[in-house]
């Protein structure tokens, strides 16, 4: 029997467009649960999909300094996170919790 032969999966070669990128966004913040860390995350991998390099001048942050905050490995300021979203051409928005 051959070996099965497998790859690492990044769902940063799966966001294409601005819609898939919302809509993989949006499925973050409702499986979230509270955990920023797993939001910088997500918001990592959109930008990485973009390019690093491109959000990063878009964002005025360096490019070492956002992988450090979208790592998921720390708690990234509110401040970097707008910047990002914005630099990624999201919008964040608000609805009541039913």
């Amino acid at each position: 029997m051959p070996k099965t032969k497998t790859t690492k999966y990044d769902v940063a070669e799966y966001l294409r467009t601005p819609e898939e990128m919302a809509a993989y966004l949006e499925a973050c913040l409702e499986e979230a649960n509270g955990d920023a860390m797993f939001i910088a995350k997500a918001i990592g991998n959109i930008a990485r999909a973009k390019g690093m390099s491109q959000v990063a001048r878009e964002a005025g942050v360096s490019r070492e300094s956002l992988y450090k905050a979208l790592s998921g490995e720390r708690s990234p300021s509110f401040d970097t996170i707008l910047k990002v979203i914005s630099a990624l051409g999201l919008k964040l928005h608000a609805e009541p919790n039913c």
